[in-house]
């Protein structure tokens, strides 16, 4: 969705950024870290997603002589020299964030930004809403490809979506979770997504009888022909009148290329099984069985738990709006501040011990063992810090007694360069080699760290010099 964004912002925004104006602050060179602090649907891992949209609305930003009208009208505003500043507002710092598909972990950054207070504060919503809302979608799809055996998830949510741009660009985040095509020709057309669909029941009920629109339906796609056959009696009137149909197509065509049916109400493991009875002794095993209505992660479990003959599951709601965690929780937080050439690691403390930020500039390495290619342990640590020499310990920033030992690893470090002093320095990748991202992602980590629940937990560590920092600024706040 390459529009202009720029007026995407909450009001305390504006009026920070007033303040900071005001008070000769707009021009400090600040850092900011986005993150979040817990992982959706208790799962194990989460997937980032959202940075080419990010991308996007950095590249737009400029407000129009409407924009500034508007704020002008709101009587917040009463220094004229402030809106010139805003005129001529761009992105003219460094941004580094982990690259689309990469498997992240609570309290990691998954972007920083290092610009004047002016730009790094205005740009806080667009960041937070862009990279919490699709990491969190592709997560789900994610945990649903992992459920299904390797058969198609089909994205068909954008009716049930909060919005237009919500449908967009959480088809885009689910084909990067996993999923093999959307119903959202929007989607396709803007993400070169795969695009794939079949009919609703009006269509059915817009003729006089289901066999009717059957063969309408044949006539206008006869090679992809997948028939909705739940409108009326599934076993007894949809499945007897597209067999017959099948064997029209097939009569005058000599053969079929994609066809089949689709289930959407009732008990979907017992009328597949039917279902599928009934198209091999009619002599098209070829024929597929596409499974939807409202289905999710627990329910496609439990479908192939009981070994349900379905093809392809198709999956809307549930996927499209999060259903069971709406939101990924991403906070985005001062780290740091530049006073006289020198940076100054900034916290926030908190009576909840997992709420306390992290200071200072900051990289993040993972090590992956060499031997067996398995993700270790995630380090966090000081920007200028030297990578350590193997073997080093390693150990949880909250329960400090749970250590281990690193050794014979290979490391990546996880934050790239995007922009480097307004600059775009990154090309994006396709939506397929984002795809390959993922899946290479995933294949460092163990079974265990994917477990669909009560997974293993993934160590994320700090460094000893950021936690000796972090603590010696706790302990300055008393």
């Amino acid at each position: 969705m390459n529009t202009n964004l720029t007026t995407f912002a909450d009001l305390y925004q504006f009026t920070m950024m007033y303040g900071y104006y005001k008070t000769g602050k707009m021009d400090e060179e600040v850092a900011f870290d986005l993150f979040f602090r817990k992982n959706p649907f208790h799962n194990g891992y989460t997937i980032a997603a959202g940075l080419e949209t990010v991308i996007q609305y950095i590249q737009n930003l400029s407000f129009t002589d409407s924009d500034i009208d508007y704020l002008k009208s709101t009587g917040l505003f009463q220094d004229e020299n402030f809106f010139d500043y805003l005129q001529n507002l761009s992105f003219t710092g460094d941004l580094y964030a982990m690259p689309e598909g990469t498997v992240v972990f609570p309290n990691e950054p998954l972007i920083k930004v290092r610009t004047r207070l002016f730009e790094a504060q205005f740009i806080e919503t667009a960041l937070l809403t862009q990279i919490g809302h699709q990491s969190l979608i592709a997560t789900k799809a994610n945990r649903m490809t992992r459920v299904a055996n390797g058969k198609p998830i089909l994205e068909f949510g954008a009716r049930r979506a909060q919005g237009v741009e919500s449908a967009v660009l959480g088809s885009r985040a689910s084909i990067i979770g996993g999923c093999n095509s959307t119903s959202n020709v929007k989607a396709g057309k803007e993400y070169d997504l795969m695009i794939s669909g079949t009919h609703a029941h009006s269509w059915i009920m817009s003729f006089d009888s289901e066999l009717e629109a059957f063969q309408s339906y044949a006539e206008a796609f006869p090679d992809h022909l997948i028939l909705l056959i739940d409108t009326f009696d599934t076993l007894k009137s949809g499945m007897p009148n597209a067999i017959k149909v099948f064997r029209e197509v097939k009569k005058q065509h000599g053969e079929l290329k994609t066809y089949g049916v689709r289930l959407d109400s009732g008990d979907l493991a017992y009328l597949s099984k039917k279902a599928r009875e009934m198209l091999d002794e009619a002599g098209f095993q070829e024929a597929i069985i596409v499974a939807s209505n409202d289905l999710d992660e627990y329910t496609i479990r439990e479908l192939e738990s009981q070994e349900a003959k379905i093809d392809a599951y198709g999956v809307g709601t549930k996927l499209i709006t999060a259903y069971d965690q709406p939101a990924l929780g991403c906070v985005y937080k001062l780290a740091a501040e530049k006073l006289n050439d020198k940076w100054i690691p900034k916290i926030k403390r908190s009576e909840n011990p997992e709420k306390i930020t992290n200071p200072g500039l900051k990289k993040v390495l993972r090590y992956i063992d060499e031997k067996n290619g398995e993700a270790l342990v995630d380090l966090i640590m000081l920007e200028d810090e030297q990578i350590p020499n193997q073997p080093f310990e390693v150990f949880d920033p909250i329960h400090t007694w749970k250590r281990k030992k690193v050794k014979h690893c290979k490391w990546i470090e996880l934050l790239q360069p995007i922009f480097i002093q307004g600059k775009l320095v990154y090309e994006s990748p396709s939506i397929n080699e984002i795809v390959e991202n993922v899946q290479r992602n995933l294949s460092s980590f163990s079974k265990e760290h994917k477990r669909f629940s009560k997974p293993h937990i993934y160590h994320v560590d700090l460094s000893q010099n950021l936690w000796d920092m972090k603590m010696k600024l706790l302990a300055e706040l008393d």
